[in-house]
């Protein structure tokens, strides 16, 4: 299945979105947190039209605009048993609230020696934003480490906390 990659110019700085012909599977921060850099994968090409980029793009503007608290595009993610069950129980985390590596592991059934596992986990995801990472925190409530770097996670938290009140 052949992969596609665009740029996208967000508030927090540009991101790389990367989908297959129907779904989003990569969504990356540029910054110093990263992994990698902004570069995509060999295989991917650029943006051939599909309209799965451009879906996502319109759903990013819409999220960074205060008008958009879920995505509706698809994502495929691809990760191992134990990642995938995180991350599913990462995407039920709702707009505007937030909660502990230890909550996030207690709801996916997992035990709360996991917890520093469950953080590898969220660090990996690859589709930041649509799969709310940013909003797992530290149990004491501080902001811990982030892809897209603490920065960043300040600001979608601070987002999503002004736009709740405004609900």
């Amino acid at each position: 299945m052949s992969r596609a990659y665009r740029y996208y110019d967000a508030p927090t700085g540009p991101m790389l979105l990367v989908a297959t012909e129907d779904a989003i599977c990569g969504l990356y921060f540029a910054g110093p947190q990263r992994k990698r850099e902004l570069v995509p994968d060999g295989d991917a090409i650029p943006d051939d039209g599909r309209p799965i980029l451009a879906d996502c793009a319109r759903e990013l503007d819409e999220y960074f605009a205060g008008t958009r608290t879920v995505f509706d595009v698809p994502v495929k993610l691809q990760g191992t048993p134990f990642q995938l069950t995180v991350w599913n129980e990462l995407a039920k985390v709702g707009y505007g609230t937030t909660m502990s590596y230890g909550e996030l592991a207690r709801r996916a059934g997992l035990p709360k020696e996991a917890v520093r596992a469950v953080g590898s986990a969220n660090g990996s995801n690859p589709v930041s934003i649509i799969i709310p990472c940013h909003r797992i925190i530290g149990a004491d409530g501080s902001l811990t480490g982030y892809g897209g770097g603490l920065e960043n996670k300040r600001m979608l938290l601070d987002l999503e906390s002004r736009e709740q009140a405004l609900l």
